[in-house]
């Protein structure tokens, strides 16, 4: 169940990544106009989805530490340290590679066209 909650989480990030590229295609044929690097434009990128991802990962975490506030069936639940940085791992690695489609997307845009884009 959870790898299917990744999975689900890492398409959201990368729709959402895609529009955003669509979005400011015009923004990313100015920079490659005036000389950004591949490499930038896709770093870029990556920084956001890595970004949007860790913010629901922080948010999944705080879920977490508020639900185990919570006795369940008479037990106290007890949130490990390890299990919160493996989390936000999972998080980061999550969108980093469900941005990776997106970021070469936008990294692929010749100029002339981007610029030509409305």
């Amino acid at each position: 169940m959870a790898g299917i909650s990744l999975l689900v989480g890492g398409i959201g990030v990368m729709n959402i990544m895609l529009v955003t590229v669509t979005e400011r295609t015009r923004e990313i044929g100015i920079r490659k106009a005036i000389g950004a690097s591949r490499g930038s434009i896709v770093s870029q990128f990556l920084i956001e989805s890595l970004i949007i991802s860790l913010i629901g990962g922080v948010l999944g975490i705080a879920a977490g530490y508020i639900g185990s506030a919570f006795p369940l069936l008479g037990t106290q639940p007890e949130v490990q340290w390890w299990t919160v940085w493996l989390s936000f791992l999972v998080s980061a690695a999550i969108g980093l590679i469900f941005g990776i489609y997106p970021a070469n997307k936008a990294a692929k845009l010749r100029p002339i066209d981007a610029l030509r884009y409305e």
